[in-house]
């Protein structure tokens, strides 16, 4: 592909020749389809059950997510996230995610497509070691257990890995590992069996090059995965906890990568994290439209539906308007990842991590507002994808650094044409 400066990259940009999907990946959305209505729907209220009648804060597994998990394996459903696993785009892969953001406590696991596992995954092939590979990276394609990213903490803004306070320190044949970290996701689920932990191996390096990446066992001595913090209130099955580490010893053969890495391996992660969020947050939107359709059509108020409200059919206009714009920002830095890697695509990707999670929460809240107090109950799901999407602009970058970004590169942007000469040129 020639580069985006030349005249063909640039008409390719503004032009995108989006390739037809393979066969194989219409035959998985199909399958995919099926799958949502056959076993994840009638599958929620199993789950709900569970997890209403366990304690507050448990966070056993319900039986009925690896009993799905077997069943979209047996569809070929598995793994579809990791193209050299499922030989998919991320173009291809993008609508299939969606439908998993129908059920999103269900379906994305149970096609190994959740998060953080996804991103593990992704460095793990990327940068482990034969070894790391075996031990960790298999059995989390098989689904076996699971896995936790810890870089967040709570003393500094870690939106900006360079900010990180944990120390790994090299001795003799170990690193040992002091911090603590908070907001690491998954850590709770008794099925976690692993952290890739950041922290800083040389403070005295450059600034990018001072972070590194260590795979921490949790059943390590001096790794103690505390409180799990609630989402507006709500336990995450999976949790989001408080991770302390004191003089954690591991072999230094589980740096991930190379030292001073870090910070690299960080961006590389993110990057596919990130479209994937996005592209099962569109299926949240529209879930939540869905049921607002059927909402205004069955509610009557002041004697008739509220679908005969124009008011009411202009909230649902703008919502199928705000998704379909949404969707194809979402699909333009899919195919831009899938063209020309995750670099060339970074700034679309933050584009869409700020616009898909606006436009869907938005699309929520009208939901929520024409479903009255259920909607904000958990006798529907939306007080529970408002949530979480919610949190969707704080995770992963929040959307004050990603716009920073993006206006950066706004403004060395060269245009395509001279302006006109300013007015303002005139009192100079």
């Amino acid at each position: 592909m020639p580069p985006a400066s030349s005249s063909a990259g640039s008409l390719s940009a503004m032009y995108p020749a989006y390739p037809a999907p393979t066969a194989e990946a219409l035959a998985h959305y199909d399958a995919m389809v099926s799958f949502m209505r056959e076993e994840v729907f009638p599958a929620e209220a199993a789950y709900e059950t569970f997890r209403h009648e366990a304690a507050p804060g448990d966070h056993t597994v319900p039986p009925v997510v690896e009993e799905l998990k077997v069943k979209a394996r047996e569809r070929g459903l598995w793994n579809l996230f990791l193209p050299s696993e499922s030989g998919l785009t991320q173009l291809e892969y993008a609508p299939i995610a969606e439908l998993s953001g129908w059920s999103l406590e269900l379906a994305p696991e149970a096609l190994n497509c959740q998060a953080p596992d996804t991103g593990n995954m992704e460095l793990l092939h990327l940068i482990g070691t034969d070894e790391q590979q075996a031990t960790w990276l298999r059995p989390l394609l098989d689904g076996e257990i699971r896995s936790a990213f810890a870089m967040t903490e709570p003393r500094v803004a870690s939106s900006d890995a360079t900010n990180i306070e944990t120390r790994i320190v090299r001795d003799g044949d170990e690193y040992v590992i002091n911090g603590r970290k908070w907001w690491i996701s998954g850590a709770a689920d008794p099925r976690c069996k692993v952290l890739i932990v950041m922290g800083k191996t040389d403070p005295e390096a450059a600034t990018h090059r001072q972070q590194s990446m260590v795979i921490v066992p949790t059943d390590t001595a001096g790794v103690d995965i505390q409180r799990s913090l609630p989402v507006f209130g709500r336990q995450d099955q999976h949790g989001h906890c408080v991770v302390e580490l004191t003089d954690v010893r591991v072999p230094v053969t589980n740096i991930l990568g190379e030292e001073g890495g870090g910070f690299a391996a960080a961006q590389a992660r993110l990057g596919p994290g990130r479209i994937h969020h996005v592209m099962r947050a569109l299926g949240a939107g529209e879930r939540a439209l869905a049921m607002m359709v059927a909402r205004v059509q069955e509610r009557v108020a002041f004697g008739k539906p509220l679908a005969d409200q124009s008011a009411v059919r202009e909230r649902i206009a703008e919502s199928r308007i705000e998704l379909d714009q949404a969707r194809a920002l979402c699909h333009h830095a899919a195919y831009v990842v899938d063209a020309r890697g995750n670099k060339e695509a970074r700034h679309l990707i933050a584009a869409a991590k700020v616009a898909v999670p606006r436009a869907v929460l938005s699309v929520i809240d009208r939901s929520i507002q024409v479903h009255g107090g259920a909607g904000v109950s958990d006798a529907t799901p939306l007080s529970m994808l408002y949530g979480w999407h919610r949190a969707m602009r704080l995770f992963d970058g929040p959307d004050e650094v990603h716009l920073t970004t993006l206006g950066r590169a706004e403004l060395n942007r060269t245009p395509l044409f001279d302006l006109p000469e300013s007015i303002f040129s005139q009192f100079d």
